[in-house]
């Protein structure tokens, strides 16, 4: 759940309740196959060299890119005790190309019969790692009561809040040209095993929490309320949830707060594009501030704890006004907590990547620094690198000043919320990154080697950035094999173009061989 040792508050109040759900599907499935299992959730607590087991035979890594150096460590050191190796989660599917070069298996979309061919076949592939996916995403994956241990010995870890996970769709049937998951048919999996969870949970809490990790829940709004209210008393669960303002009316949120949900992270994006999801399709600017400020605010009034989602920097963006209609909305809507994004180009986790790097607009940045916000490896359209950290910069001192913190607490009606928001502002998500980009700022206007690389006249990492990793991954950097600070921003596009070629070669050969019978058809 995170790239290296940590002592941060939040990481010690959170880190632990954002656990993935595959990683624990994949323990079930193991079992089931026959394995014994053993499972660890990194929450930056622990020693990693440690405590991981010496005696196996296969580990399975789910990594996001931002922890893809961390990955490549520790395959690294269990390669070097025997082990097989297999790497899968966002980062698999992003960036499996350079993942190949570190693993002995990348697996994309993962089912049970793609682990079930991993470990029949358990052997070494070696320089190069064996790509697998499945055609889609599995239809069904164990629920709560089957993934309990592992959930269980994860939340131990977790001092205040317990979050259990809990799934009901797959994919999104928006199209955000950034998002992984846009390329994904929305699917939802079996009711009637939510329905055994939640009535699981209340069995072994008094009053579960419960994080739904759709990509966008509600989708089928009607069929989650119907299986809530079937299976648990009104109230008796708070549950959190990533959704859309389109799918956010006033019936529904009523509905939602009958039903326990207490906190709603709903995606703006932009003020420019991307309407789809707030419901403004065809109104941008300031009249799409007012109107998205009046429904965060009418959401406030059901749900007590509302993160409205922002992307910075995008192609539509220009000049100051960005920055300022978004200080407006939080002039206007204090009550909301601010998440904000920097443009970033995951491999290829979605199409208009490609058209980034066929215009040559994506940075080499190592993986450890993708995670929305430590890097953007996407060269602006609009801005040069110190006027757009300079926008940043501007709008997250204005987003977290002790005034605005102290508006936005009082602006919020329950205490829990209330708290978050505060621990939020004040650890690496406020002011941390304040701090982290005026540094980049600095270097951007006095260090001349930090420039060129922006600028992509070096490839060459500044030392700025290796010594962060460096300290970041502790014991594991002795663990780094040589090579993995450095990937090819590219490697989509090359794959696409020679799967293009391959595909023109395959076609350009059955024609002549079409054209060969038709002659010898003609002959006889």
């Amino acid at each position: 759940m995170t790239k290296g040792p940590t002592r941060a508050l939040w990481a010690r109040v959170m880190n632990a309740n954002f656990a993935s759900i595959m990683p624990q599907v994949l323990g079930v499935w193991c079992e089931e196959l026959g394995h014994q299992v053993t499972s660890v959730c990194y929450t930056g607590f622990e020693n990693l060299v440690d405590e991981l087991p010496r005696d196996v035979d296969i580990v399975f890594i789910g990594a996001f890119s931002e922890a893809g150096q961390t990955a490549y460590a520790l395959s690294n050191l269990f390669r070097s005790r025997g082990a097989i190796t297999v790497l899968g989660g966002p980062h698999a599917r992003c960036y499996p190309q350079d993942a190949q070069k570190y693993f002995d298996y990348v697996v994309g979309l993962t089912d049970k019969q793609v682990i079930e061919d991993v470990l029949a076949d358990c052997s070494r592939h070696r320089p190069v790692g064996l790509y697998l996916t499945a055609k889609q995403q599995p239809e069904f994956i164990p629920g709560v009561r089957e993934r309990w241990k592992f959930i269980e010995s994860t939340l131990k870890k977790a001092p205040l809040i317990k979050l259990v996970p809990m799934i009901g769709s797959l994919g999104c049937p928006y199209t955000c040209s950034f998002c992984i998951d846009s390329v994904i048919p929305y699917q939802p999996l079996d009711f009637n095993v939510l329905k055994e969870d939640l009535s699981f949970l209340l069995k072994k809490f008094k009053r579960p929490v419960v994080g739904w990790h759709d990509p966008n829940f509600g989708i089928r709004f009607d069929d989650y309320m119907d299986t809530i209210e079937d299976s648990v008393p009104p109230n008796s669960i708070d549950f959190i949830a990533e959704s859309s303002l389109s799918l956010l009316s006033e019936p529904h949120l009523k509905r939602l707060k009958r039903n326990g949900f207490k906190a709603i992270l709903p995606g703006v994006e932009s003020w420019y594009e991307l309407g789809g999801k707030s419901k403004t399709n065809g109104v941008s600017g300031l009249n799409k501030v007012r109107q998205v400020s009046d429904h965060v605010n009418m959401i406030l009034r059901y749900i007590p704890y509302v993160q409205t989602n922002f992307v910075l920097g995008l192609d539509s963006d220009e000049g100051s006004e960005p920055f300022e209609l978004t200080k407006r909305f939080l002039d206007m809507t204090p009550g909301t907590f601010p998440g904000y994004s920097l443009l970033s180009a995951f491999g290829q986790a979605a199409p208009v990547n490609l058209e980034y790097q066929r215009a040559n607009h994506v940075l080499p940045f190592p993986f450890h620094f993708l995670d929305n916000n430590h890097a953007m490896n996407v060269k602006p359209k609009n801005y040069s690198w110190p006027e757009f950290y300079q926008n940043v910069i501007d709008l997250t001192k204005y987003a977290f000043t002790w005034s605005a913190i102290l508006k936005r607490f009082k602006s919020t009606g329950a205490v829990k919320p209330r708290l978050m928001n505060v621990l939020r502002a004040v650890s690496s998500e406020g002011f941390g990154r304040i701090k982290y980009f005026t540094e980049v700022r600095r270097l951007l206007r006095t260090d001349v080697q930090f420039r060129r690389y922006f600028d992509q006249q070096t490839t060459d990492l500044p030392k700025f950035y290796k010594d962060i990793i460096e300290e970041d991954l502790g014991p594991l950097w002795d663990w780094l094999p040589p090579g993995a600070l450095y990937h090819d921003p590219n490697a989509y596009l090359k794959a696409e173009n020679e799967r293009t070629c391959a595909a023109s070669a395959a076609s350009v050969d059955s024609a002549q061989r079409s054209i060969g019978e038709e002659k010898s058809k003609t002959a006889a």
